[in-house]
C-alpha cells in the first residue's frame, strides 16, 4: 500500500534550521505534485509549500517565503522541505501530501489523497 513517511522534525532554537524529508513507497509519484502542510495546536491545517511533478513550479505560503525551500528527487520518490530562519510560530506538526496527477504546485487539502503521519517541529524562543 502507499505510504508517506516524514522525518527530520525536532526541537530547534529560533533562527535555526531543519530539513524535512518525505519518502513515498507503494507507488511512484513522479507525475504528481507534492507538498507540505502544517497544523499548529488549536489551529486548522494550512498549506506550506508545493512543487509540481517535474519541479518546475514551486508555491509557498506567504508566511514562509524566503525562509523555506521545497525540492524533490523523483528517483528517490522523496520530497524535501528546507526550513531556515525558523520562528516560534513555525511550531507545528508538518505533513507531506500528494496532489492530483499532473496538478499544480498549489496543493489543496481536499484534493490530496495521500498523507504522511506527520512530524513535529518545535521552535523555541
Amino acid at each position: 500500500q502507499v505510504q508517506l513517511v516524514e522525518s527530520g522534525g525536532g526541537l530547534v532554537q529560533a533562527g535555526g534550521s531543519l530539513r524535512l524529508s518525505c519518502a513515498a513507497s507503494g507507488r511512484t509519484f513522479s507525475t504528481y505534485p507534492m507538498g507540505w502542510f502544517r497544523q499548529a495546536p488549536g489551529k486548522e491545517r494550512e498549506f506550506v509549500a508545493g512543487i509540481t511533478s517535474g519541479g518546475g513550479s514551486l508555491h509557498y505560503a506567504d508566511s514562509v517565503k524566503g525562509r523555506f525551500t521545497i525540492s524533490r528527487d523523483n528517483a528517490k520518490n522523496t520530497v524535501y522541505l528546507q526550513m531556515n530562519s525558523l520562528k516560534p510560530e513555525d511550531t507545528a506538526v508538518y505533513y507531506c501530501a500528494v496532489g492530483p496527477r499532473y496538478g499544480s504546485s498549489r496543493l489543496r487539502e481536499d484534493e490530496s489523497d495521500y498523507w504522511g503521519q506527520g512530524t513535529q517541529v518545535t521552535v523555541s524562543s
